[in-house]
């Protein structure tokens, strides 16, 4: 195979993240001996839905300010839309039980990333694999790394996977990464200090705990490692411990029509540069939504203001109650004052305002300043309005109306219930944020009190850090007279 073919595998290898349920960290479902039952293409074509069921993930499917987004669901509605039939989305954690579904009818299609193995093949029949991936070790770059030179830092990190003899690594419970390390241990010819971490531990939370110092070492697939690297930047993801592996969904053995069906569609996808298009949306353009912004103050012409929007930021900052440089941190944050900007899933404008929520305020064109910031000042007040109904202490509201905006509501009520569930005052801010931060770990979103379930919490925690901390220093730069 050629290092051109090579490079065009381990592109796509990135092109869907599921983070909440790693594809070589899913229940092993062998032991699933259902029957399948004999349902095909003209059988959904005469129900009019395509059933399929999907994990509620990062970038597979999530809900991103209300509106539902991801890889595998912009896939399924092209799918679902060529075939002239309904979607329906069926949320299931469980690899195994979606098997059993599949097999019961009451899915059609398990949209996951399953990598394609042997005992899995007994069962299913996989679609074309639409991506590879490896797993790669997941390490923290030495304190004070970014005034270090990257030549000196390599010096430093586990670049030979030798160097992992004797070392401890965490993996996951039940993870074909246990296998991975011990197929690497027979390699190497020695020992490494393999930890399996619990159950109720997945990567996004094992990768956390290496950027806060909490282990040395795990490992992550890769396209898991590059989507949390985003938010950690202080992790290094460059060494692989083992080689690809192919990833593709699964049909029912009795479903050859629709099987075709979705490999003609993927071909298309893939010729038609669709696949190209979904990695930089959610991949490479995700990094302008999830890297924080760290300008920590924009001159204007060379006077101290902001922007050319200082005034109509004022204006409407009086209307919400805030002291504008909060805003005005606030609309730094979205979009750098750039009232073109647009997002990876659409959003635009100075308040990067969804397409709905600007209907919903009567916006016509989101990329006028005006019209972005009366829009974005409107949702504002409608979520203060909300959370004021719902708290007896509002100290921390502006920090609850923020994490709702870049969040929505719900995953913010979520980490609320946890924190009276745990004895804590659901309305202090440092409260909420910490366990907002955990519901990407799967003990916390799968405690009953939570209904959204899966949210990658640290976004909207380090959202609002980030603006208040440059609300700081804006208010010892700019003149409080403004």
């Amino acid at each position: 195979m050629s290092w051109l073919n090579i490079k065009y595998i381990l592109l796509f290898g990135l092109l869907i993240s599921s983070c909440s349920k790693p594809t070589s960290a899913l229940e092993e479902e062998g032991s699933t001996l259902i029957p399948p039952v004999s349902i095909d293409f003209s059988d959904i074509l005469e129900r009019n839905e395509l059933r399929v069921a999907v994990d509620y993930s990062a970038t597979t499917y999530f809900l991103y300010k209300g509106h539902p987004i991801g890889f595998e669901y912009d896939l399924l509605k092209k799918f679902a839309k060529n075939m002239g039939v309904s979607l329906k989305i069926i949320v299931q954690p469980s690899i195994k039980e979606s098997f059993s579904k599949l097999q019961r009818g009451e899915v059609d299609l398990i949209a996951y990333p399953l990598a394609i193995t042997p005992t899995r093949k007994e069962q299913v029949n996989f679609t074309k694999h639409y991506r590879s991936v490896r797993q790669m070790l997941i390490q923290r770059k030495p304190d004070g790394w970014r005034k270090i030179n990257p030549y000196k830092i390599n010096k430093m990190l586990i670049r030979n996977q030798v160097d992992l003899l004797g070392k401890k690594v965490h993996v996951l419970n039940s993870s074909s990464y246990l296998e991975t390390l011990k197929s690497l241990e027979k390699q190497i010819g020695g020992a490494i200090n393999i930890i399996e971490d619990s159950a109720s531990v997945e990567s996004d939370e094992m990768i956390r705990r290496v950027s806060i110092g909490q282990y040395d070492y795990t490992v992550a697939d890769e396209n898991i490692a590059q989507a949390n690297s985003f938010y950690y930047p202080n992790i290094d993801i460059k060494t692989p411990v083992s080689f690809p592996t192919r990833i593709a969904w699964a049909v029912r053995k009795t479903s050859p029509v629709l099987l075709d069906s979705l490999n003609q569609n993927i071909k298309k996808v893939q010729k038609s540069g669709l696949l190209n298009i979904l990695y930089k949306k959610y991949f490479l353009s995700a990094r302008n939504v999830n890297t924080i912004v760290r300008e920590e103050f924009t001159s204007h012409n060379g006077k101290k203001g902001l922007s050319p929007y200082d005034d109509l930021i004022k204006e409407h900052a009086k209307r919400l109650g805030w002291d504008w440089l909060l805003l005005a941190s606030m609309v730094m944050q979205e979009s750098q004052f750039n009232p073109n900007a647009k997002s990876w899933v659409g959003a635009q404008g100075l308040l990067q305002l969804m397409p709905a929520t600007a209907a919903s305020f009567g916006i016509k064109d989101r990329t006028n300043p005006e019209q972005s910031l009366k829009g974005g000042t409107d949702y504002l007040i409608k979520l203060e309005k909300r959370w004021i109904n719902n708290m007896k202490d509002t100290t921390d509201l502006a920090n609850f109306v923020m994490a709702s905006y870049n969040a929505g509501p719900g995953h913010i009520i979520d980490a609320r219930a946890l924190v009276e569930k745990n004895g804590g005052n659901r309305d202090k801010w440092e409260e909420v944020s910490h366990y907002l931060a955990l519901l990407s770990n799967k003990k916390y979103y799968k405690d009953p009190v939570v209904k959204l379930g899966y949210c990658r919490g640290q976004e909207p925690v380090n959202y609002v850090k980030q603006i208040n901390e440059r609300f700081v220093i804006y208010k010892d730069l700019v003149n409080p007279a403004h």
